[in-house]
């Protein structure tokens, strides 16, 4: 029996680039609008969520 395969689409390159390059700035970026404050609540509450998980 003959397999087929799936042939992903070709991304193109200076998309690729483009994006990853937003994604490297972009948690910086965030940190930098944010007070030390807001940054603490996000951080306590990523914190909860986590522990809520465990068994």
């Amino acid at each position: 029996m003959a397999e087929k395969k799936k042939t992903e689409p070709q991304k193109n390159p200076a998309a690729v680039a483009l994006g990853r390059l937003g994604g490297l700035k972009g948690g910086t970026a965030r940190a930098k609008a944010l007070s030390k404050k807001r940054r603490s609540e996000i951080a306590k509450k990523a914190a909860a969520k986590r522990w809520a998980k465990r068994p």
